[in-house]
Parts: C-alpha cells; structure tokens; sequence
C-alpha cells in the first residue's frame, strides 16, 4: 500500500474511529489516545508552532496521523471493520453540503451587519 493509498485509508478511518470509541469492546487506552488527538489537533499549541516556515506544519501531517494509525491498531480488528462499514454506509447517506449551512448564514450575518454600519 502507498502513501497515497494509506492517506485515502485513514481520512475513511476517522469516522469508524469516532463511532468505535463509543462501544464497550473498544479498549479504554485508545479511547485516551483518541482525546488526546483531538486535544492535540484543536489545541492553539503545537510541538513547533505553525508560524515556523514548513517544519511548523510538518509537526501535523506526521504527528496526528501517526497517533491516528496507532489507535487503529489498538482497536481490536473485528470492531473496526464492523465501524468502517458503519462509517461508509453514513458516508453514503450523508449530503456533504448541508454542513456548509452554517457557515453560509454565518457570512451573511456578518455582511448584513457590516452593510447596516456602512449605510446607517
């Protein structure tokens, strides 16, 4: 398997991890790790700080799927291919545009509220 390929497999893998961390057979040291991560990806702070040219963001594309790929392996196999079924199948059901409803009205907020300083 590539590079590529394994990139493809993780991006699938999130949302089987995210369901998975809700069962009981899912052990509790990767359901620590998976906070962790997601910890780590929200948090402001980084072990290089983003405004370091290149290695700041090099941190994140080798640190957070390493740790992703490590909670997969510490999800028992049979659990996980059950959760990347599950995962597809939402995938499949899933209108990806209706997730960009809230940032759309957002925006228009925004420029209302910025038209009605300007022009009042």
């Amino acid at each position: 398997m590539n590079l590529k390929d394994r990139a493809r497999r993780i991006k699938t893998d999130i949302p089987a991890i995210m369901i998975a961390l809700k069962d009981r057979e899912t052990p509790i040291m990767a359901k620590v790790l998976a906070g962790i991560i997601i910890v780590y990806a929200l948090s402001p702070v980084d072990l290089i700080p983003d405004f370091i040219p290149v290695l700041g963001y090099l941190d994140d594309l080798i640190i957070l799927p390493a740790l992703i790929i490590l909670v997969i392996k510490l999800i028992p196999d049979e659990v996980m291919n059950r959760y990347r079924a599950e995962a597809d199948d939402l995938a499949k059901k899933q209108k990806k545009w209706f997730y960009a409803i809230p940032f759309v009205v957002i925006w228009i907020l925004i420029l209302l509220i910025i038209c009605i300083k300007i022009f009042l």
